[in-house]
């Protein structure tokens, strides 16, 4: 009966700890968010850009150069999209098009990226300071990793190409 009660004792305090150790899961995304991050991509936790977004979702980054910002623009998976949204490529859709036409040099990248990333990659964005993906991780880092080839393209090629190109305004008038 004795050596019950120690049994009993041992697995109560046993359980918890047991409860704190991470899943396979949790050990697959933790290894590939520390992968990506050497590789120079910013990932983090974040509310998604969906209508109806509930929680949180992972979000990679590759930031472009200070001086050479971005476009802006969203392209969502077809399961995302709703009818109003304009169809792009490969079961994407425009949420956002940028306002100038993408260059040549970006369209190759791109298409090559979408017609690649996983399913359950939901959204591909670019603003002024980065081109992001969000996605719920689905791979682990060594797959992840052919894509990065990709998305450095595609960040090179994007660019130096903003939107709202800052101009330089003068502080004084024009001098005589």
């Amino acid at each position: 009966m004795a050596w019950l009660i120690i049994l009993i004792a041992v697995m109560l305090v046993i359980s918890p700890v047991l409860w704190l150790k991470p899943s396979p899961r949790q050990k697959r995304v933790a290894q590939m968010r520390t992968a990506m991050s050497r590789a120079g991509v910013t990932v983090k936790l974040a509310k998604p850009p969906f209508h109806d977004a509930r929680g949180v979702m992972p979000h990679y980054r590759w930031p472009y150069p200070p001086q050479q910002p971005g476009p802006d623009f969203t392209l969502v998976r077809d399961v995302e999209a709703g009818p109003a949204l304009k169809p792009f490529r490969h079961g994407w859709y425009w949420r956002f098009e940028p306002l100038r036409p993408l260059p040549a040099a970006a369209e190759a990248p791109l298409e090559a990226l979408l017609t690649r990333l996983p399913l359950d990659a939901k959204v591909l964005e670019s603003n002024r300071a980065a081109l992001g993906l969000w996605w719920w991780e689905s791979q682990d880092a060594e797959r992840f990793a052919s894509y990065l080839e990709d998305f450095a393209a595609l960040r090179d090629a994007l660019a130096g190409r903003p939107d709202h190109p800052e101009r330089e305004v003068p502080l004084e008038g024009p001098r005589a």
